[in-house]
This record gives structure tokens, C-alpha cells and sequence, in this order.
């Protein structure tokens, strides 16, 4: 009789072990996940105190492969950035137009003047 109570103590102390070592686990991950989200450029939506990361295309600008250059900045539109590409230094600036692949544009300024 002593045996068995022994064993199914046992048994119950394994298992809110294996409980709260799952609990340990879960906490530990969750927080990597929001210590993740806390250092990723985009801030909530509707928080204007810092900058929202946006992807912008630069307008008729292709890389070698062909694709359209991309880049990401936290500036906002109207600020003029530089890129140095195949044919030299070009001016862009940033706007607030959306485009159908979800980036936004930029003006080739160096090409007007």
C-alpha cells in the first residue's frame, strides 16, 4: 500500500513538472517574440511619436538582374536620397504614392533637370 501511494505521488509530481516546465517554455518564447516585434522598424499603426518603415521603389531604376531597386527608409516623403547605380549618382524623393506592389514611389529628380 505504501508502494502505491509512492508511485502515484510520483507519478503526479512528474507530471506538474512536465506542466510547468511547458509554462517556462511558453513564457520564454512569447517574450523573444515581443522582444522581436520591439526591435522591427515599424512602429504599432496610429503611433506617430517614431517613424514607420516604409519599402519604396525607385522609379525606372533596374538592379542587374533586372529587378526594380528597393529600398527601405524611415524618412519621410519629400526627403531627397541618393543612389548610386549603373549610371552614376541619382537623385530620388520620397513620396506618399502607393503602388500596386504595396511600396511606395520615389521622383527621379536628377532626370528633370
Amino acid at each position: 500500500m505504501l508502494t502505491n501511494l509512492i508511485t502515484g505521488s510520483f507519478a503526479e509530481l512528474l507530471g506538474g513538472l512536465a506542466v510547468i516546465l511547458f509554462l517556462a517554455l511558453a513564457e520564454r518564447v512569447r517574450r523573444q517574440r515581443r522582444a522581436i516585434a520591439r526591435r522591427g522598424v515599424a512602429p504599432a499603426p496610429g503611433n506617430s511619436d517614431s517613424p514607420q518603415a516604409r519599402t519604396y521603389t525607385l522609379s525606372g531604376t533596374l538592379a542587374p538582374d533586372g529587378h526594380p531597386v528597393r529600398i527601405v527608409s524611415t524618412r519621410p516623403a519629400g526627403t531627397v536620397i541618393y543612389h548610386h547605380g549603373r549610371i552614376g549618382r541619382e537623385e530620388f524623393e520620397l513620396t506618399d504614392a502607393m503602388l500596386t506592389d504595396g511600396t511606395y514611389a520615389t521622383e527621379p529628380l536628377s532626370r528633370y533637370q
